[in-house]
């Protein structure tokens, strides 16, 4: 390790000397106390150093040592349910070590425990070839979790010995002659941030990520392997959203970034989250969920990190070909970050101050997301799914964040503060949200669950789009002064908004929304409409069909039926019918008598 000097500090970030022997992106130690820092630029001999703890005490004169090791992670048995920071030191360990429920500078803590032992179970044989990416052994890190133990990225050859037990991450459990030599392999690895974990090659995503959250799943789905952004102000529920996906998503593994958010936010995470159980396996949602907490009063150059520590955690476990989601909260944090390092460094600005490479960065980590065949010889099929907050000042979308990620994500969940105020949740604006994945996931759908499902959302677009319209006629000449027909279509269109685009997350029921019973409810609405056209062309009058308020009641509460009893929307629809039927009957008795 080389050593250099340190001859300017400016908040996080410090200028050292003597730093020939460096690269950019080396891990060094600042100071005395040693503190965690990384080479953004080098310029001769002097290196800038963007410092992971409060730099206060160093000054000019302190020393500078580089480790020649870029920023990386520790990837192995214990990453699940664990809360790092920014750079992937465990927090509770963290807690124990300092003694201090705050951040103390200087303290050294391994990322993942090196004294817990692990059941490893051999998948391998003495003898056996083995290739980067097979899977050597597994270990149950939790009970939904089956930890697949990978041989590293750059091995290949012959297994010599493989062994079987319990064992610390740290511990040899297996030897693979190489061409080079033998190899021992631990069940830790280590990997560097920056860096995108190597596949076979990318494929094109075409199954639905279905999140139980109906306006997502039927009108904006994402794909598993896709990426989607969620803008919006201060208030208008991004944070709900993204644990609305994080709870009810059918990904296996969950990894949230809280990158520069409140800390009160991560700790509802925390909360929450052990509290909940997962749908599928009836366990607490923790037992497959990482947390990353990076929040507003910790150190600011570790947003910066924060992101690449989770997505390249999400990589590793997308190599054992599970399905991730991961969570950013929020990007508009994370480009701040870049913002200040950038000023500090004293680069030209690009738009409102943002570094003239924050879209190239942006880029770099949603190009990380993706469905892929998998390294090794198995051909396994991996997903991550990045779902990213931005948080732009005033909900103003033009701002070069939004609009840099726009560019990039496919999936654009638009919320609006008039719906949050007017307590709409989720308040995705059906009018300005899009998803580029409906052509694809409308094919699979419509093979998952029912042929015309496709087009019931397109008819349901189509009248939130008319009633837009309408709305302005409305305005201006009264209601007065449309037509029955088009009265008709308000009424269907504020059933679509009020009994089905809006949820209540709190609701034990009406939180999740299987895709069946969704298309289901979609269709007892829009059916609702189709039968009143039919009565209104057999002379029944609008009035006389508002009057049913008793069924229409029903066909509102159906978002309260529960999972198992969906059945009963069918009889709601089937009353509907004959309801109508016998209107349509009166009518045409009571035209041949005034005949």
């Amino acid at each position: 390790m080389k050593s250099g000097q340190i001859i300017k500090v400016s908040g996080p970030l410090i200028v050292a000397e003597n730093m020939e022997d460096a690269s950019v992106y080396d891990v060094c130690k600042v100071g005395e106390k040693g503190l965690i820092g990384e080479i953004i630029e080098m310029r001769g001999d002097k290196a800038s150093i963007q410092v992971y703890e409060e730099t206060s005490g160093i000054g000019p004169g302190d020393p500078v040592v580089t480790t020649g090791e870029p920023l990386s992670v520790e990837l192995g048995p214990g990453l699940m349910e664990s809360m790092f920071d920014g750079i992937q030191r465990p927090l509770d360990a963290f807690q124990k070590v300092a003694q201090s429920d705050y951040l103390v500078k200087g303290i050294s803590v391994p990322s993942l425990n090196r004294e817990k032992k692990w059941t490893f179970v051999p998948t391998v044989n003495t003898g056996d070839k083995v290739i980067a990416g097979d899977i050597i052994g597994t270990v149950q890190e939790t009970p939904v979790i089956n930890h697949k133990i990978m041989v590293p990225f750059g091995v290949e050859g012959t297994v010599k010995e493989i062994k079987s037990g319990d064992f610390t991450v740290v511990d040899v459990v297996c030897i693979v002659e190489t061409a080079n030599g033998e190899k021992e392999l631990t069940m830790m690895q280590k990997w560097p941030v920056r860096k995108g974990r190597p596949v076979t090659n990318k494929i094109n995503p075409v199954e639905q990520m279905m999140t139980g959250q109906r306006v997502i799943d039927t009108f904006f789905p994402v794909t598993k392997g896709g990426a989607a952004a969620v803008p919006g102000p201060f208030g208008a529920g991004k944070t709900v959203v993204q644990h609305q996906v994080a709870k009810w998503g059918d990904s296996e593994i969950v990894v949230y970034v809280g990158c520069g958010e409140r800390g009160n936010e991560m700790t509802d995470v925390l909360n929450e989250f052990p509290e909940l159980q997962d749908p599928k396996t009836g366990e607490s949602i923790m037992k497959r969920t990482v947390l990353i907490a990076n929040t507003s009063n910790m150190p600011v150059a570790a947003r910066e990190a924060s992101i690449y520590t989770g997505i390249t955690i999400a990589e590793y476990y997308r190599d054992m070909g599970y399905s991730i989601a991961i969570m950013a909260d929020s990007t508009s944090r994370w480009a701040e970050a870049l913002r200040e390092m950038s000023g500090r460094l004293e680069e030209m600005p690009g738009d409102e101050g943002y570094p003239a490479y924050l879209a190239s960065r942006l880029a770099e980590y949603y190009e990380r997301a993706g469905k892929v065949v998998c390294l090794g010889g198995e051909g396994r099929i991996g997903a991550i799914t990045a779902i990213s907050a931005v948080s732009p000042p005033g909900g103003d979308i033009s701002e070069p964040v939004t609009q840099s990620t726009l560019r990039i994500v496919k999936v654009f969940w638009g919320l609006d503060a008039n719906l949050a105020y007017k307590r709409h949740f989720p308040s995705v604006n059906w009018l300005s949200s899009y998803s580029l994945y409906l052509n694809v996931t409308g094919d699979w759908v419509d093979e998952q669950v029912q042929g015309n499902w496709s087009e019931l959302r397109q008819e349901a677009m189509n009248i939130l789009q008319q009633e837009s319209n309408l709305e302005e006629i409305v305005r201006l000449v009264g209601i007065d002064s449309l037509s029955e027909d088009d009265r008709l279509t308000l009424e269907v269109a504020k059933s679509i908004r009020e009994d089905y685009l809006q949820q209540n997350a709190f609701d034990d029921v009406d939180t999740y929304t299987s895709l069946q019973k969704q298309f289901k409810m979609l269709q007892l609405i829009l059916a609702f409409g189709t039968e009143g056209r039919r009565a209104l062309a057999a002379g029944v009058y609008l009035d006389e069909l508002l009057k049913l308020e008793e069924l229409r009641d029903r066909i509102a509460r159906s978002k309260y039926i529960k999972e198992e009893d969906i059945s009963r929307i069918d009889d709601i629809h089937n009353e509907l019918t004959q309801t109508i039927d016998k209107l349509v009957e009166e009518r045409g008795a009571t035209v041949a008598e005034g005949i």
